[in-house]
């Protein structure tokens, strides 16, 4: 099953015409989920290789603009290249903080935007730790005084699962989703995309010695289905089977100057892929972490304690254009963010890029397990 991510936007605070704002999509056999969106998405995506009416899920990290003030316009977009004949439209799952279903509400219904397709918004309940005390929007602000949207489906609200430190948003066949705690100027969330594992493959010569033949059987031992053969014989799948395929983690981070809890860390350990914000340089620490931001060393030091394969930082200052764009005598240079992150991670084997707009890292299949 091949799996990419295509960032589109990695810029910070606001678009520029060097860098987007914050925006990516998880690609997997054709379904696109998105996570942040900020002002600006929609043009980034009809700009790649993607298709916006493949967005089935949109993940929200935080209620910043700059992450966020682009998903009305793009589910407007999207509705209006909806084909109205169309029957059974799949509804939109969205999840972010509270306050995002009522900014939706309020934003879709002030302009008098019709959608043709459903979208259900679901919650997560920041916690106190989160932000200052400044940073915590009041209950008020956020109260859903108003009915649904006309296109709105109900939606859950999610509290923090203390036993885990995590909250759980979905599970289907293919991927287990979480979100964990993150520290920022007001509540952050990351995301830890779990794929499952699944059956390794058949061991065909085995099954040909054994009689079986190409066909439902073989579907049903992949399945982890037992078969009995016309001569009695039961064969399990452990004996003709390969070794699981691990399934492969990727873990997006938003904007944050810390992690909270041991959630995040116990969900990213071993990813594939860690998506963190280093928005400044290292020797910009005290700026960035007084506006709830990261550096690459900071970022580095999260990659390192969840020991992942493959570190990604975006969302840098707009001070940092991309290496393409840079001019000699440009004092602010982005390879030095990347140089910064791989200094702190020269003893750990940790592979750092960085992302730059329309960037599609793809990500391999892990190797099969030696045991079942």
């Amino acid at each position: 099953m091949t799996m990419d991510m295509t960032f589109l936007g990695t810029g910070s605070a606001y678009p520029s015409p060097h860098r987007g704002a914050s925006a990516l999509v998880l690609r997997s056999e054709g379904d696109c989920w998105l996570f942040d969106c900020g002002e600006g998405t929609q043009t980034q995506l009809m700009k790649s290789q993607l298709r916006a009416g493949r967005i089935t899920k949109v993940f929200i990290s935080h209620l910043h603009g700059d992450h966020l003030f682009g998903l009305p316009g793009l589910l407007c977009t999207v509705s209006l290249n909806t084909n109205p004949e169309q029957e059974n439209l799949n509804c939109v799952d969205i999840y972010g903080p509270r306050g995002l279903r009522h900014f939706l509400r309020v934003t879709l219904g002030l302009t008098g935007s019709q959608l043709l397709f459903p979208y259900a918004v679901h919650e997560l309940e920041p916690t106190a730790e989160q932000s200052p005390e400044e940073g915590q929007l009041s209950l008020e602000m956020t109260a859903e005084s108003c009915p649904l949207h006309p296109q709105e489906q109900p939606g859950r609200t999610i509290s923090l699962d203390v036993s885990t430190d995590s909250y759980f948003l979905f599970e289907d066949k293919k991927f287990v989703v979480k979100a964990f705690r993150l520290f920022h100027r007001i509540p952050s969330f990351g995301f830890c995309i779990q794929e499952h594992d699944r059956p390794g493959r058949l061991k065909t010569e085995l099954l040909k010695e054994l009689g079986v033949k190409p066909g439902p059987h073989y579907g049903r031992l992949k399945a982890g289905e037992a078969v009995t053969m016309e001569n009695g014989r039961v064969i399990l799948p452990q004996e003709v089977l390969e070794g699981n395929i691990p399934g492969r983690k990727v873990c997006i981070f938003g904007d944050c100057s810390s992690v909270l809890g041991d959630g995040a860390l116990l969900l990213c350990k071993g990813a594939d892929i860690l998506v963190h914000e280093a928005t400044l340089g290292d020797e910009h620490r005290e700026k960035a972490v007084d506006h709830g931001h990261s550096t690459p060393g900071m970022a580095a030091a999260v990659a390192r304690a969840c020991c992942v394969q493959r570190l990604v930082l975006y969302h840098f200052s707009q001070r940092y254009k991309p290496c393409s764009l840079q001019k000699e005598g440009d004092e602010d240079e982005v390879s030095e963010l990347k140089r910064q992150a791989e200094d702190a991670l020269q003893d750990t084997g940790v592979e750092v890029t960085l992302a730059e707009d329309f960037l599609t890292i793809p990500i391999p299949v892990r190797r099969p397990s030696t045991t079942n």
